[in-house]
């Protein structure tokens, strides 16, 4: 019998950094509440882990055009 895909792995990815970020932040939220039935704790960390990884990769991938942008040296920001 195959296995359906959690309600984690198929949500949909986030569609920018932010809104991954907040999800992030809400779901951490709701995991440290301790409040979480055992199925949506699971759950809720895979999802957590996924939006994790999206926003690493959009970080490196930010870092990667800011080196490219400053002739391949990573400069501090500067306050503006």
């Amino acid at each position: 019998m195959p296995k359906t895909p959690s309600p984690a792995s198929a949500a949909a990815p986030a569609a920018s950094y932010e809104e991954a970020l907040a999800e992030l932040e809400r779901l951490i939220s709701q995991l440290e509440s301790g409040q979480l039935p055992l199925d949506k704790l699971l759950e809720s960390y895979q999802r957590g882990a996924q939006l994790l990884e999206y926003c690493r990769g959009r970080l490196e991938a930010v870092e990667t055009q800011v080196k490219v942008i400053e002739d391949g040296q990573l400069k501090p920001w500067a306050a503006a």
